[in-house]
């Protein structure tokens, strides 16, 4: 049962070969089971199973059912859960509790999805190893040795575990896409503002987005239906012919790992070989723009986090006081300028996307590292982990515009590797179709090696 889809449990529970009652006990004894990754911090058994009792009742009485009715996820721990505690990863809020949820689980538990329990994360969001000084680092499944990026390391971890058929992440700077790229999964940064973020503890309200993070294209499109009250799965065909796809210049094609330049290339191909178009472009975007991310998100988590700066700065831990403390460097003109910046870079973009339907990059320029590897070289080029995470996805994150990680292969070393595919804004459904197609042509063989990988003790 934990390899089955969103729809073949539905189909499963309609058929009564199998309960919402046994599917979630099956998961909760998985994540205990599967306890070395350290993916929650908080796991939810007694809601879980009185909200998969109510679900087993519905079908039992042949009622109607939610979308997701009986199939059990989880929640990023910076997403506001009520009567659960909500730590965002922290020290400082190890104790919170919220009186209410976020816009998202409301949305969800009212299609009927089981919450499993809360994930770990990078301390507030603030990075991409999930390395955590207060819960634990967060393992990946892969190879417990490294990590599986950040900040939403949980819910990666989680769902590549099969501790869940789904999770909900936030995305700053590519914290959604780094996961599923880092553990061989699926992940959406939605278009800006089209998933509801009420009642999360952002990093920024300007960059911060809410998606799911899930094992393949089919649950991805089941949950963006139930997130949106939209049909996205009827975007799940695999005739691409004619698709434009653009092929960056610049920017997206600069200092990335050899291995990694290699399987980026045959994804192009095989694009090609699926009848899409290949188109060279120039994007507008530069190493000076991904500066003006640090500009407006230390900024806004400055005034965030302002009370617990000025009365708990030292229960911080170490990278993230020292992003804070930055946030009084920024000037009010700094910040005004990068705004400013921000919305020329959408209009760009968007120019781009009259010419193409889609831009497909790398995810990432290098496969994910150890944990507690702070620096890296790619080609001799030295940089921090940190900065080589976040370089490609946080492109999106400015300008707003949707972007999608799927996998396209296994690097030497073991690991796998995402292929970033990014759309206009609100054209999520063409990233749906692409991924699709991609996914049904050729992740078949790697999605049972992941699996065989994530289940072979390492």
């Amino acid at each position: 049962m934990i390899d089955f889809t969103i729809e073949e449990l539905k189909n499963g529970y309609v058929a009564k070969d199998f309960s919402p009652v046994e599917v979630t006990r099956t998961h909760l004894k998985r994540i205990e089971e599967m306890s070395e990754l350290n993916a929650f911090i908080t796991v939810t058994t007694e809601q879980a199973l009185k909200q998969a009792e109510i679900a087993e009742k519905k079908y039992l009485a042949g009622v109607q059912t939610g979308l997701l009715e009986g199939i059990p996820i989880s929640y990023k721990d910076n997403i506001y859960t009520k009567g659960i505690r909500t730590t965002s990863g922290s020290k400082i809020e190890e104790n919170f509790v919220p009186t209410e949820n976020a816009g998202i689980v409301s949305k969800l538990q009212r299609e009927g999805a089981i919450t499993l329990g809360k994930v770990n994360m990078h301390e507030y969001a603030f990075g991409i190893t999930s390395n955590n000084p207060f819960y634990g680092a967060v393992k990946n499944p892969w190879h417990t040795a490294y990590t599986p990026g950040g900040s939403s390391g949980g819910s990666g971890a989680a769902v590549a575990a099969s501790l869940g058929l789904a999770s909900i992440g936030t995305d700053t700077a590519g914290s959604i896409r780094i996961p599923a790229a880092s553990t061989g999964i699926v992940g959406l940064k939605p278009t800006h503002g089209l998933i509801d973020a009420s009642n999360v503890r952002h990093i920024s309200w300007s960059l911060d987005h809410v998606g799911p993070l899930t094992k393949n294209m089919r649950d991805l499109g089941s949950m963006m239906d139930a997130m949106t009250g939209e049909n996205y799965s009827a975007a799940l065909t695999t005739d691409i012919r004619g698709l434009r796809v653009g092929v960056p210049k610049n920017y997206f094609n600069e200092h990335i790992e050899n291995n990694v330049s290699e399987l980026y290339m045959k994804a192009l191909g095989n694009l090609e070989k699926l009848g899409a178009i290949l188109i060279e472009i120039d994007i507008p975007f530069s190493p000076e723009d991904l500066a003006l991310s640090f500009s407006i998100g230390i900024a806004e988590a400055g005034l965030v986090h302002e009370k617990s700066i000025t009365d708990a700065l030292y229960s911080f831990g170490d990278d993230v006081k020292a992003s804070l403390e930055s946030s009084h460097s920024i000037t009010a003109l700094d910040y005004m300028k990068a705004l400013k910046r921000k919305e020329t870079l959408f209009t760009a973009f968007e120019a781009v996307f009259a010419s193409v339907d889609v831009i497909a990059t790398p995810t990432m320029p290098d496969t994910t590292k150890k944990i507690g590897e702070e620096m890296f070289s790619i080609n001799g080029i030295q940089d921090s982990t940190f900065n080589m995470m976040i370089r490609l996805p946080a492109v999106f994150n400015l300008t707003g515009q949707p972007a999608l990680s799927i996998p396209c292969g296994v690097g030497p070393n073991g690991l796998p590797v995402g292929l970033q595919l990014a759309s206009a804004a609100f054209n999520e459904k063409v990233l749906m179709k692409t991924g699709f197609a991609y996914e049904e042509a050729y992740l078949r063989e790697f999605y049972q090696e992941r699996d065989a990988k994530i289940n072979t003790p390492n």
